[in-house]
Formats: structure tokens, sequence, C-alpha cells
């Protein structure tokens, strides 16, 4: 009988998933639509549509009045983008409708072409971006560099809010960002008060509704702001201003259909490349944020202490810009204006709630019975406070947080040169520059490298800024070769590229110089060696075996030889099988020895030849299970001569009076008599693990064959079982959950129990009571990864209030301060106590 067994409840395993070709769809893979209805109206679903809703008009309105186009077009748009993107789109929570992104371009194409060739170029661009969804294109449109796009949406924004501004202040716009600017100084000095009276209400409306204090901001919050600040201007100008401009929706009998494209074909050609680059990219971006947000959103846990909910899938976004193309091929054929995903109305439908494709698609119905049950009231608008709307809008189109994070990873010049470029010259012309800017910069980076030595009694420092190319060859050699030979050297790389010519003449001038006698080691910009792991640059608790790929090595013929030996029912079977663990095995070791020699050795030799040499002197004993998922250095990030550790069947710890009667073992008690007396260790801890072999066992019963080993040593967990059951013990139990089944309470109440057994032995007992010892109880969730460590306060009843508390994470230590010459050898750190003990400031969640 194994020491421990898996507690996996499914027959699933690596072996039995479906190959990559089987054509079985995966879990990252987009769900399958659900048979039957497409979409669930629920509660939260009706009332999410009603909130876009109450956005989706007025900015609708707005956008027609930014673009100069017929106002019901704006409407046509966004109940078409709403049930067409809404059934048809990949990303089930993203509003589709007029696009703000495509303002300046549409009122472009308008001046020139005219409404209804516009309406055929919409067409045209939505056929495009149909093709370009159904060649899966998508994600490949995200490749574009984020300070390109942010820097195009940035660009679209201070064009659209120069364009209403004029609005806002009682004109009309221009067709040109800078005929806006150059327009404004002779505006001022003709105001009218009514129109930026308006408008000044509208923005300051829009700017201070979600801020509003107390009670009544909770109360009137839930209103959206873009339709309490319509509708109060609205209000205001009615009574204040009846003469002001207001909106203006024709008949439907006179509404505009598209008609055949008149002009140069290469310029036609280049609007429609226009409008589908930016409106695709719009969409997709937006489909991302939402995302983003569903993520956060499923992530949060609700007030009322309720689980967090599920997040949702990954948006599809090849289906999605299908599903955009289609819409936009049918707002052009219907007179409206481009479509496109919109971030301001899809995070109002996720942050108001709606779990599917129902709030999108509802709320598109919702436009299509205004724009034909609500004219009268539409017409009350004045066009100042669309104009504010869409101002506001296009503001908060240059992000704040953008220009930092471009900023952060030094692409401001490529932000910088798009943003102006869309301004100066046009949307399609200012990606252009934008690309063209940050290929050079790229190409600069990948040239401009900057090598540096420096000499330190003796020693020298190569330093080595930028990518390694073989560009940069020919000065990397002529470099090296000036060191003298056979001399120590530390090569210090901050890079992040190293192509294979720079590559072989690092190795050539290594190999040298170590056969001259000489040492070098290579480091990064931290000091921390190459080949260690990332965490260990920046820390001096480092790992020291690198396990994370060491089942790299015949993992399909381990599955399989696994499935076999389990499903095996013959004698013949079980030997062939047992045959060809042992070859595996052995193979799987000296796999292992190898890579150690290789890679670990060669970092851990100093270390542990000082061990050797000083002898142990550890400051923890660990007694744990012997299960093999159980990693005691990795869960508390020790190294050598940092933890004695015991490991047997369960962690049991036997009480002294019953070692060495049946078992006939006293090698636990030898060891915390060792570890206690001789290496005079300062604390205890006694650590068990989910899903213990053991525990299930003890929970099973006893068989009818008590007397196999393995039975004779599980009675040393008897008392845990009898303590579990006993009236008279509260139960251990996790904070923030009750444990999960009966093995997991037991596991815990193991822990309990053991440390109990560690205060009979006599040497412990002395030195608890001397103050010099501590006892301390963990418990490591295999599954989650995350640990916990026992706390015992007095409650409310009548006993001890064992609660196992969860280790949050901390942050990340700093080195040691000390006198170290930079960029040489790293000083020697004392290593600290590890995770296993509560020291103060270690980060639990009580």
């Amino acid at each position: 009988m194994p020491a421990c067994v898996p507690t996996r409840n499914d027959h699933t395993s690596r072996s039995s998933r479906p190959p990559r070709a089987s054509g079985i769809k995966r879990t990252h893979s987009p769900p399958p639509p659900p048979r039957g209805r497409r979409f669930r109206i629920s509660g939260a679903n009706l009332s999410a549509s009603i909130t876009v809703f109450l956005i989706a008009v007025p900015m609708s309105l707005g956008l027609a009045v930014a673009m100069d186009a017929p106002l019901e077009a704006g409407l046509v748009s966004a109940a078409i983008g709403g049930i067409v993107a809404g059934l048809l789109g990949g990303a089930p929570l993203q509003v589709s409708g007029p696009s703000a992104g495509l303002t300046v371009v549409t009122a472009e194409l308008i001046q020139i072409y005219g409404w209804r060739t516009t309406c055929a170029i919409t067409i045209g661009a939505g056929l495009l971006q149909f093709l370009l969804g159904s060649l899966k294109t998508a994600r490949s449109a995200l490749a574009v560099s984020p300070a390109i796009v942010h820097g195009t949406l940035a660009g679209i924004g201070v064009a659209i809010a120069l364009a209403q501004l004029r609005i806002v202040l009682g004109g009309s716009p221009q067709s040109s960002v800078l005929g806006n600017a150059r327009a404004l100084p002779a505006q001022l000095t003709q105001l009218s008060p009514a129109a930026p009276s308006i408008g000044a209400l509208t923005i300051a409306l829009l700017v201070l509704w979600p801020r509003l204090p107390g009670r009544v901001g909770l109360m009137v919050g839930r209103i959206p702001a873009a339709l309490a600040a319509v509708v109060i201007a609205t209000a205001v100008a009615a009574v204040a201003t009846p003469g002001i401009a207001r909106v203006d929706l024709p008949s439907w009998r006179s509404h505009a259909l598209p008609e055949l494209p008149q002009g140069p074909v290469a310029a036609l050609a280049t609007a429609v490349l226009t409008v589908m680059l930016v409106a695709s990219l719009e969409s997709l971006l937006s489909a991302v944020s939402v995302d983003k947000l569903a993520a956060d959103r499923a992530a949060a846990t609700p007030k009322d202490g309720t689980a967090p909910a599920m997040p949702a899938k990954r948006s599809d976004l090849d289906r999605e810009l299908r599903a955009q193309g289609m819409a936009n091929a049918l707002a052009g054929m219907f007179g409206g204006l481009p479509v496109s995903g919109g971030a301001v109305r899809s995070s109002a439908n996720v942050r108001a709630g709606a779990t599917g494709r129902a709030a999108t698609v509802l709320h598109g119905f919702w436009v299509l019975l205004a724009a034909v049950l609500l004219v009268t009231a539409l017409e009350w608008i004045p066009l100042a406070a669309l104009a504010a709307l869409v101002m506001v809008v296009g503001i908060q189109m240059v992000s704040f947080a953008h220009i930092r994070n471009v900023h952060k990873h030094r692409e401001f010049p490529v932000y910088g040169a798009t943003i102006s470029g869309v301004i100066l010259v046009g949307v399609l012309q200012g990606v252009a520059i934008g690309i063209a800017v940050a290929v050079a910069f790229a190409l600069h980076r990948l040239a401009h490298t900057r090598i540096t030595v420096s000499e330190q009694e003796g020693r020298y420092l190569v330093t080595v800024r930028g990518q390694l190319t073989f560009l940069a060859v020919p000065r990397l050699s002529r470099t090296l070769g000036r060191l003298p030979q056979g001399a120590d050297a530390i090569v210090e790389l901050d890079g992040f590229f190293m192509d294979h010519a720079a590559y072989e003449t690092i190795q050539e001038w290594r190999t040298t110089q170590t056969a001259l006698g000489g040492r070098i080691v290579f480091t990064g910009r931290s000091g921390g060696r190459i080949a260690e792991p990332a965490s260990a640059a920046h820390s001096c608790c480092r790992p020291w075996t690198p396990w994370r790929n060491h089942h790299c090595h015949d993992r399909s013929e381990h599955a399989i030889a696994s499935a076999a030996s389990t499903a095996a029912a013959s004698m013949t079977a079980r030997a062939t099988a047992a045959n060809a663990g042992d070859r595996r095995g052995a193979h799987w070791l000296l796999s292992g020895l190898s890579s150690f020699q290789r890679t670990t050795a060669p970092l851990v030799r100093e270390e542990l030849a000082r061990l050797a040499a000083e002898g142990q002197q550890p400051s923890q004993l660990f007694i744990t299970c012997a299960d093999s998922r159980l990693v005691t250095s990795m869960i508390t990030s020790s190294g050598p001569g940092d933890l004695f550790t015991v490991r047997n069947v369960g962690n049991l710890v036997p009480l002294p009076d019953t070692e060495g009667e049946e078992s006939n073992d006293d090698s636990v008690a030898a060891a915390i008599e060792y570890a206690v007396d001789v290496l005079k260790v300062e604390s205890i801890t006694v650590c068990g693990h989910s899903g213990c072999g053991a525990m299930q066992a003890l929970l099973g019963g006893a068989p009818d064959t008590p007397k196999t080993p393995l039975w004779r040593w599980l009675r040393h967990g008897l008392p845990s079982l009898e303590r579990m059951g006993s009236r008279h013990h509260t139960w251990a139990r996790i904070s923030g959950r009750l444990p999960a089944d009966a093995v997991e309470q037991l596991c815990l109440t193991n822990v309990v129990q053991q440390l109990d057994h560690l205060r009979a032995h006599d040497s412990v007992a002395r030195r608890l009571a001397a103050g010099t010892l501590q006892l301390h109880g963990m418990y490591f969730h295999v599954g989650e990864a995350q640990a916990y460590l026992l706390t015992e306060g007095e409650s409310s009843g009548t006993g001890p209030d064992e609660v196992f508390a969860r280790v949050a994470p901390g942050p990340e230590p700093g080195p040691e301060p000390g006198p170290s010459r930079p960029g040489l050898t790293p000083q020697p750190c004392a290593q600290p106590v590890r995770a296993a003990r509560a020291a103060p400031g270690t980060a639990v969640d009580a």
C-alpha cells in the first residue's frame, strides 16, 4: 500500500487527454454556442441593457452631430451594432455602435464624397473585416505596438475634442484639426452665452455626477452620468434658452441609403482601408479590455460573502471581427454610421452586471424602439449638450495611464509621432508614421550596444548594455581580446537578445580564458548569475534546485507506462511494467544527476564546500510526510544547511513510551534528540499536507492483517483519529473556509496531535521550559500551492481554538547591506529562518 495516494476523484489523466489534432476543443478555446436559445434573458441582463441604452442614445446622436451625418444614422448604427454584433460576436459582453475612433475619418469622407458614398465605403470596410476575420487574422492585429494604437486613439480624441468645442461655443467645426485650432481665438471674441452655458453645464454634470457624496450620491449614482447630463441640460435649455439649436430628426421617409461610390479608385480603396483598420483596432482592443473587466469582476468577492462569480471565457477575436464586419456592412446598407466596439458602452455593460450577450442585443432593440417612438422627445435635446458629451469622450481617449505606461517602456517617441501624424496629416498616415518610428527605434536598440571594462584588484568587470547581435561582434571581440590571458573576469549582460554569432564569440573567449587558468562568471545587471532563476538575482535565499523542468524528459513514455501499470491485471503484465519502471526510473535519475552536475553544481559548489568545512548549523527541525509531491526546499525557500528534515509516512511523531515496543523503531525520537540537544535547533515544525494517503488509510480502518510494517507504523496516528472524534477537543480548521472533507480534517488534526506528542519527549520538554525552543504547526495544500500556519488563541468556548491561517505572499527580500563591490562577486549572506517559521513580520491572513 503506498504511503500517499492521489485524492483526485475524476478518472482523467494526462495520458487520457485528447491530442492536439483530435479536433476536440480545449479549455482555453472559446465555448461552443449552447443548443436551443442563443442567450438567456435574466434580470441582470435586462437591467444592464436599459443602462447601456440610456448611454447609447445620447452618445449616438452626439457622434452623428460630430460627423456632420444625418442624426438618425447614429440610431441606425446603435441598433444594428447591438443586435447583429451582439448575436454573432465573439465578445458577448462587448457593446457595439457608432465609432468614436472613426469620427474624424467619417467626417472627412462625408465632406469629400457625400453621405451616400460614405455609406458605400462603410459596406466595403465591413466586407473586408469579414474577410480578415474568416482568415483568422484578428490576433495578428494586436501585434501592433500599443504605443501606436494608443497614439492613434489619442490623436483622434484630440481632433474630436477640438471639433466639438467649436459646437459648444456656438459655431460649426471645420474639416481639419489645425483649422479648428486656428479658428478658436476668433470664435472666443464672438461668444453667445446660450450654447457655452449649456455645454459647460453638461460637462460639469458628466464630471461631478459619479462623485456625488453621501446617501444622495448612492441613490442617483445608479443613473448613467451621460443620461443625467443630457436630461438636465435639456430641461435647463427648455426654460432658460428656448431658442438654442436643437436636434432635428428628419422623417424616416427621407432617410438616405448608399449609392455606388464615385471617385478615384485609389482614394476610395484608401478610405475603405482606413475605416476597416480603425474600426477593427478599436473593436479588438475594446474586446480585450472587456475580458479584463469581466475577469476582475469575477475575481472580486461579493460583499454578501458568497463565492465569486466564475470568470467569463476569453473572447473569440476572429468571430468578433467577422461580426463587426457584418454589422458594418448592414449599417452602411441601411444608411448608418460605421460601427465598432465601444469601451464606454462595454465597460458600462460589465459594471451594470451583464452576464451574456442578451444585454447587448436588448439594448439594440431599445434603441430601435426609441428611434421610432421617441422622436419628439429626442428633438428637445440641445446640440451643445450632445457636443459637450462627445467632447468629453474625446478627451477621455487621451489616457494619462497609457502615456505613463508608454513612457515606462521607453516608447514615448513612437506615441508622440503617431499622435502628431494623426492630428496633422490624417489617421492612416499617422499610423504609418508611428510604424516607421517604431521600426527605427527597434533597429536602433538592436544595433546600439555599449561595452565597458573596469578593473578592481586584479579582477575585470565587462559590462554589456544592449542587445548582442552580429553587428556588435567586432566591437565585443576587440574588447574581450584586450583583457590579459588567464585573467579573472565577470561579464555583466544587460540585454534581452543574443544571436548565434555573439554567443560563439563569448563561448570561444571563455573557453580560452578558462584553459589558461582564468575564472569567468556571467551575471545579469543585478549581479545574479545568468544560470540562476530570475528571483535569485534579487535575493540571497536561492532555490538550489532548478526543479521546474524536471518532467521534460520522457513525459509521454512515463504517462503511457503509468497507465499500463494501472490497468494491468496479470502477474506477467505487472512484472513487465515493473521492469520498465526500473529502467525508466534509472534513466530519469541519471538524467537528473547529469543535469545537476551541469547546471546546479557550479552554482552551489562554493556554498557546499563552506558547509562541509564548517559543519551543519540548522535552525529548524522540519518533520513532514514522505509524499513525493511535498518538496520541502521549494515550499520553504530553503537551501543546504537550513533545515534538519525528518520525513516519514504521515508526518507522525510516536510517543516516547511506544517507541521500541512493537515497531522497534527509534529513528524519529533519535532525530528529535539529536536536533534538540546536539544541533540546538531553535524551532520544530510539523508539516502535514492535503490528500495524505496515511490519513486516508486511517479513516478507512484497520485491515484484516494489521501486522504489516505499514500498519504497525500507522498505529501512531490512531490518537489523531481519536482526537478528531472526541467531544473534548475543538476541531482544527482553516481560516476563511471549512475543511473540504474528512481527510483534510484529519490532516489538520494530525498536525495538532503530533505537536502534543513532541511535547512528551524529554529533550523537547526541557527546552520548552527554558524558553529556548518553539513548536509550530503547518499545513500545505498541494493543489493550491498554499501554506497555512497554526495559530492558537483563546476562543469563546472551553478550550484552545486551533486555526490554520493562510500565509500571504510577502515582499521580495532585498540583499543584505554590507561592504560589497558593485558588479563583482556577491557577498555571502546569512540564511534566515524560512517560511515554515512564523517570524515577526510574516504575512499571514488570519
